[in-house]
């Protein structure tokens, strides 16, 4: 019961200076909130449409303006301008007022209607990866749609079957399966973990701050006074507000995604809350932890914001983590964010059993219990150490 009361009287204090110091405010409710809209809004579609392209058509026949008609209907492509040369095309991508544009030579249809087998171009902006692959994908599609359509009316007037015409003109029928994201909605990967990684970077800071706030102004001996120099009860004591604070804005954040925008998982709510939890306790563990090994507000801060800054190229989801070299691979076990991604992916994503994820899920229970290595530096710092700015 003593420790118990202790934990409350610190707590209490707490939740006072959260009140006082509106950076908390900021950085625990506001910033995460606006975080939640920008990213989820941003990609509010789950694909970018009507991407602008152009078109050089120098051939000006009913087939080549009814591919140019097709090629605009696609989901993903504009037509905005027809330019009468390649240059003016492509200084307009360089100029980034289109990012692709299609040539259609001069005698393309004669050629077709003649089986002399044309060509022609097509030239994306690889700049932007996820524009560039989309528009490929058009115009390699739109491509085929011309050579296809005249070849179905001359087999076609020459007595064909629609089967034959078909079996000829696509011997391999595709069938494709896009597991746990058949929209292929880009909102429901990048948003669940960018999202997470910058809550995880506010409750880093927020973690490290709390305690350099605490050697900056002087107050250490008077935290661990309120629980009789334990530094265990002390540390409880400080970061359960803040732990519910945080559970409270991702818990909110959860519902948003799964309940409102409904993005995919098939893992159910038992396995989100308990992911939930493992987040924040993990993150808050890191930043108490970081403050451990260098007792300065400046350091702490500085190393959480760059070890949240890297997970976010490290954590697999932008870039395949076994498509690294091979010793920035085993530097993606240091992350938390890399853990809680692939336990998002097999867990709550496809829906396969915790256990599939062991060794991820002991990884963020390791990080929570990180403070426990640095609990004695920490409270030697609190007594006595002098501030440094």
């Amino acid at each position: 019961m003593k420790y118990l009361s202790q934990i409350w009287q610190i707590a209490l204090r707490e939740c006072k200076i959260l009140f006082v110091n509106r950076i908390y405010f900021f950085s625990m409710v506001i910033f995460p909130l606006l975080t939640m809209v920008f990213f989820t809004s941003l990609m509010g579609e789950g694909l970018p449409e009507d991407m602008p392209i152009g078109v050089v058509d120098l051939d000006n026949t009913t087939t080549s303006r009814s591919l140019i008609r097709k090629l605009d209907a696609f989901q993903s492509s504009r037509v905005v301008a027809r330019y009468p040369s390649v240059n003016e095309a492509r200084r307009a991508i360089q100029e980034n007022r289109i990012y692709a544009f299609l040539y259609i030579p001069k005698g393309t249809t004669d050629k077709l209607l003649s089986s002399r087998q044309p060509k022609i171009s097509y030239y994306y902006n690889m700049a932007s990866v996820m524009s560039g692959s989309l528009l490929m994908k058009d115009l390699k599609t739109i491509s085929n749609l011309g050579s296809a359509a005249v070849g179905q009316a001359t087999m076609r007037a020459k007595g064909y079957t629609p089967e034959q015409i078909m079996t000829f003109l696509q011997p391999i029928r595709l069938d494709l399966h896009q597991i746990a994201n058949p929209w292929t909605n880009y909102n429901a990967y990048l948003s669940t973990v960018f999202v997470p990684g910058v809550m995880m970077l506010f409750m880093f800071l927020i973690s490290a701050y709390s305690l350099g706030m605490e050697l900056k102004f002087g107050r250490g001996k008077e935290w661990l006074g309120y629980a009789d120099n334990n530094i265990v009860v002390a540390i409880l004591g400080k970061y359960i507000p803040q732990a519910l604070v945080f559970l409270s804005i991702i818990l909110f954040y959860e519902f948003y995604i799964y309940g409102v925008l409904h993005f995919p998982h098939q893992g159910g709510a038992g396995k989100i809350l308990l992911l939930v939890l493992l987040e924040v306790l993990s993150s808050i563990g890191f930043g108490i932890f970081a403050f451990g090994l260098m007792p300065s507000l400046r350091m702490s801060m500085s190393v959480c914001s760059l070890w949240a800054v890297l997970s976010f190229s490290l954590a697999g989801s932008a870039f395949p983590v076994m498509g690294m070299d091979g010793a920035i691979q085993s530097l993606t076990w240091l992350f938390p964010l890399r853990h809680y991604y692939m336990l998002y992916q097999i867990t709550v994503f496809n829906g396969f059993p915790l256990i599939d994820s062991w060794f991820h899920f002991v990884a963020l229970i390791g990080f929570t219990l990180l403070p426990w290595f640095v609990v004695s530096k920490i409270k030697n710092a609190m007594l006595t150490y002098v501030y440094i700015p």
